[in-house]
């Protein structure tokens, strides 16, 4: 979070530095921060984060380039799909780029899937190509929650073979463990990670 990105508390910085070897910025990296202004980019707080993990020869994970939610105000006014497209172009190229060699991997796109498993499908292959073409060497994730869930678990796996298809580079797949004591078990957790690396992908 902000704090430790600040390194606000020696302690705490210390004990994340000696006990981890990667990081993900919680908040920082989403478009309401990142990017608050059509024609404006904060890079503050990712510049720090960053440097935190270089400092510390920390795996750097980037979240989010894509994500429905924690959007910037002017992104929410837009109606027209040549305009959102133009706008994903110059908010993934210009922040991957940026970062080109010092972010290990991204999360390209946040949360598209319903609960069914159903999603848009257009947006996403020209996500991909867009991350992968502003930095060729980083990894690039698809990230969700519920994986578990085998309709949802479907649509994801549906979505990857289309990406794949379409010729997107897609070399992960982030699971968030959104789980409790009873579910999900252990049985489908296993079936997910199954599922997923059965297409040649990182889990």
């Amino acid at each position: 979070d902000t704090n430790q990105i600040k390194e606000s508390n020696p302690m705490v910085s210390s004990l994340i530095a000696r006990e981890f070897n990667s990081i993900t910025a919680e908040n920082c990296m989403k478009s309401m921060f990142l990017h608050p202004e059509k024609d404006k980019f904060d890079f503050k707080m990712t510049d720090q984060f960053v440097a935190f993990g270089e400092k510390n020869k920390m795996f750097i994970h980037g979240h989010t380039l894509i994500w429905h939610s924690q959007l910037a105000p002017w992104l929410t006014k837009i109606k027209d799909s040549v305009s959102m497209s133009e706008a994903m172009n110059n908010h993934i190229t210009t922040i991957v780029k940026k970062y080109k060699g010092r972010i290990d991997s991204w999360d390209v796109v946040n949360e598209a899937l319903n609960e069914d498993g159903t999603y848009g499908k257009e947006y996403l292959t020209n996500a991909f190509k867009l991350a992968a073409k502003a930095d060729p060497k980083t990894d690039l994730y698809y990230n969700d929650y519920n994986l578990c869930n085998a309709k949802k678990r479907k649509g994801a796996v549906e979505m990857i073979k289309n990406l794949q298809k379409n010729g997107a580079k897609i070399d992960g797949v982030g699971e968030q463990g959104h789980w409790n004591l009873n579910s999900p078990t252990l049985e489908e957790i296993e079936k997910t990670i199954l599922d997923f690396s059965e297409l040649g992908l990182k889990v």
